[in-house]
Formats: structure tokens, C-alpha cells, sequence
């Protein structure tokens, strides 16, 4: 049986990227770590991550949640230094 971090490791996300995309549509790592890889193979699906972690990070900063925040922009610039974009519209 896989664990989630056998899953994660398979993936192509780091499990950062899986824990904002499973903060934004409020749902378990697992769903998210699914989530995740069924958009990275999508034509559009890597600019629909950044516009995930981009609402996180901007949710994090209306609630103040200054720290929060930063690390969003940390886990969004490895996801953009990481992964090519291919589409230019958000989800």
C-alpha cells in the first residue's frame, strides 16, 4: 500500500504545493495531491496552480497573516522556478 508520502514523491509536486492547493479548496492532502497532478496535465493546469496559490497568498494577507503569506510566495516561486508555464489564462 502507498503512504501519501510515497504519492507525493511519485507526483510532481512538493508537498508544500499539495498543502496550498489542499488550503485553497479546503479539502485532505490526498484530494489535493490528485488535484494537483490531474492539473499539471492539463494544457492550462500549471497557470491554474499559480492562481491557487496566488488566492491563498492573497487570502493569507487580508487576514493578516503576515507569515503565512511569505512562505505562500516562497512555495509559488519554486512552483514558477519548477514547473514551465503553458497557459496564460487562470482557471
Amino acid at each position: 500500500m502507498l503512504t501519501i508520502e510515497d504519492c507525493i514523491a511519485l507526483s510532481e509536486l512538493t508537498e508544500n504545493e499539495i498543502k496550498a492547493i489542499a488550503e485553497h479548496e479546503h479539502v485532505p492532502e490526498m484530494i489535493a495531491l490528485e488535484l494537483g497532478n490531474y492539473l499539471l496535465h492539463r494544457d492550462d493546469g500549471q497557470t491554474c496552480i499559480k492562481g491557487i496559490i496566488l488566492d491563498d497568498i492573497r487570502q493569507a494577507e487580508e487576514r493578516g497573516d503576515k507569515r503565512h503569506a511569505t512562505r505562500l510566495k516562497l512555495v509559488l516561486r519554486h512552483f514558477m522556478d519548477t514547473h514551465r508555464d503553458q497557459g496564460a489564462r487562470l482557471c
